[in-house]
């Protein structure tokens, strides 16, 4: 399968180059080693019970291979971790290790702060699946520059549409739809049935496992509360997990870098007041969610999906974009958040911070155009924040890049690039 350059790329290569150890973490089968792999001179691949026995027999083959020395799946042996750990105590040199994991172990380790780097790896952005060459840099965005707004493209509806469904896996997206939708079932099934009791957690009742996932899913782009996800989930039935139960199979979720929640801003410069801390609920890739709750491309574009109705198709390009814009702020060192007032006058889909404070706003739209009434809340963010907001964005699904007499950039999802 051909490689497809990731935004991750030239962090991940600047981070080798001047670190001694470098963890790259993400959900299973995003590309987290294929990536790696790219930059390195010899691989343990801890997933081979014999790699794990040599290793355990012989530590100081860790230190004798070729470096950078990538050790991928090191949450099977655990104990890895330290030994890196400890070399970078005793001196290693810059691009000595790249680690790679797609779950967070529970055994107590070191949380190798000051020694391990961790980078996250997230699913294909938008940009990064070769449909559409971008023509509005998100990091120009970010400079205040106000950069000119341009470009056309051919992305209609039933494209994005179709990449929800595709997935931004790389080994998933490349198969036929049938084909395709058994590998994100097996996805789903391999989680519940497997990657739990891998980490130690028993799940005595699968099946309400696979419900309140599925009413995760069901709730995503939104603030909905956890309790309010249980009941989504255990409708009609009599006997409810505990809460103890259902914060497990949240924290189990967000271990195995499957849910990515995003946090709500706080407003740091204190511009703002009585300001939401609930964070939005998304899944690592939205075709997950489309598969939890059985809906394919049709169902979403004629509306008839059931969880949600017609609203699901915008919920979902929503959690498109943001998986696309978390990945792009990468390259920018940002951070991605999303603002809403504690009473719901108010909401922002995305805040990209910069370190100084200074931020750029996203607002969503499943439309071709950005009307005043969808602008309605950057202006809001303007007003508060004057000097603050570095630029305002809605990115819809049009066909056509431009600035509104007022100033803000309507961008097509598939012309926005790093």
């Amino acid at each position: 399968m051909t490689y497809l350059p990731r935004i991750v790329d030239e962090r991940l290569a600047e981070l080798v180059g001047g670190l001694p150890a470098v963890a790259v973490e993400g959900p299973k089968a995003v590309g987290k080693t294929r990536t790696a792999s790219r930059l390195v001179a010899s691989t343990i691949a801890l997933d081979d019970p014999d790699e794990v026995a040599l290793l355990a027999a012989d530590r100081g083959r860790l230190h004798r291979l070729p470096k950078p020395v990538l050790i991928d799946e090191w949450q099977r042996h655990p104990a890895v971790w330290d030994m890196v750990r400890r070399a970078v105590d005793d001196g290693a040199g810059p691009g000595s290790f790249v680690l790679t994991g797609s779950a967070t172990p529970s055994a107590p380790r070191h949380s190798g702060a000051g020694r391990i780097m961790s980078l996250r790896m997230r699913p294909l952005a938008f940009s990064e699946r070769g449909l559409e060459r971008p023509t509005v840099s998100l990091g120009e965005l970010l400079s205040g520059s106000r950069p000119e707004i341009a470009g056309a493209s051919s992305i209609a509806l039933d494209d994005y549409v179709e990449e929800i469904v595709a997935s931004g896996l790389p080994g998933v997206r490349t198969r036929e739809g049938a084909l395709r939708a058994e590998l994100l079932d097996g996805y789903v099934s391999s989680i519940v049935e497997h990657d739990f009791a891998e980490l130690g957690h028993v799940v005595r009742r699968p099946a309400s496992l696979r419900s309140w996932f599925a009413a995760f899913a069901a709730a995503t782009s939104s603030t909905a509360t956890y309790s309010s996800i249980l009941d989504a989930a255990t409708a009609g039935l009599p006997e409810k997990p505990a809460k103890s139960t259902t914060i497990a199979y949240r924290d189990t979720l967000a271990r195995l870098w499957i849910l990515d929640e995003l946090p709500a801003w706080l407003g740091p410069r204190n511009h703002l007041a009585a300001l939401t801390q609930a964070p939005k609920h998304h899944l690592a890739d939205p075709a997950l969610a489309a598969r939890l709750l059985n809906v394919g491309a049709g169902a979403l574009l004629d509306g008839s999906a059931p969880a949600r109705g017609g609203a699901l198709l915008g919920a979902l390009f929503e959690s498109l974009v943001t998986m696309s814009v978390r990945v792009l702020a990468e390259a920018s060192r940002a951070r991605v958040s999303h603002l809403r007032t504690k009473r719901g006058e108010h909401e922002v889909d995305l805040v990209v911070e910069r370190d100084d404070g200074r931020v750029l706003a996203i607002e969503v739209k499943l439309a071709r155009t950005a009307s005043d009434a969808d602008v309605t809340h950057l202006r809001w963010l303007r007003e508060k924040i004057g000097h603050d907001l570095l630029d305002a964005v809605v990115v819809t699904t049009g066909d056509v890049a431009y600035r509104r007499p007022d100033g803000i950039a309507v961008v097509p999802l598939a012309l926005l690039g790093a």
